[in-house]
């Protein structure tokens, strides 16, 4: 009888996806940044691909704390992601409906990337892995972060300039209305507590 994998050996298997899926997103980002026309919105991909490469660093770390070797297992996940987000950037949009759209590609990466590395720190702290739990939460914060200014960029403006262009008959006191609505809801403390 074949010997059954372990949660070490699926926590490998995990990070050489998360190797293959940082990889994948350092080719993605130049072209997500040069597709963009806000300024702040290709700042942020070309902040966050800096990132990214801090973060294939950090995961070649872990795989020496691990004494694995370090590669990659092709992570199609992402690379779905990656496909859906080169299909919008060859559709014929308006510039801010093309960064409205940069942004839910971009927000779909980081969220998959999220539950990825949750994942990987869970099993880590479970398995003691001290040093590569620490380095992988700085990684998820990192993301996290990424996510929240793309959330930003989407309800400071870019997404009702988008929908201005779509609906360009409403009068302006409505985008008022809504441009204050969303920049009020970002501000308001939250309500909600953590679970973890």
């Amino acid at each position: 009888m074949a010997d059954t994998g372990t949660l070490h050996d699926a926590f490998i298997d995990e990070l050489r996806d998360a190797y293959d899926a940082e990889k994948q997103l350092t080719k993605a980002l130049p072209k997500m940044a040069k597709a963009a026309s806000s300024p702040d919105l290709r700042k942020a991909f070309e902040t966050h691909l800096e990132e990214t490469r801090g973060q294939v660093d950090r995961l070649e770390q872990v795989f020496a704390i691990l004494d694995e070797k370090v590669r990659g297992k092709h992570c199609d996940g992402i690379e779905g992601i990656i496909e859906e987000g080169k299909s919008v950037m060859d559709e014929d949009f308006d510039n801010a409906t093309m960064d409205a759209c940069l942004i839910a590609g971009g927000q779909r990466a980081e969220h998959y990337e999220m539950a990825a590395y949750g994942t990987l720190v869970a099993w880590a702290r479970a398995m003691g892995h001290t040093a590569a739990a620490g380095l992988l939460q700085e990684t998820l914060n990192e993301e996290k972060a990424a996510d929240q200014k793309l959330s930003i960029l989407a309800e400071d403006g870019i997404n009702q300039e988008a929908a201005d262009a779509a609906h360009p008959e409403e009068d302006e006191d409505t985008a008022v209305t809504v441009a204050a609505r969303n920049k009020l809801s970002r501000t308001a403390p939250s309500t909600k507590t953590s679970r973890r």
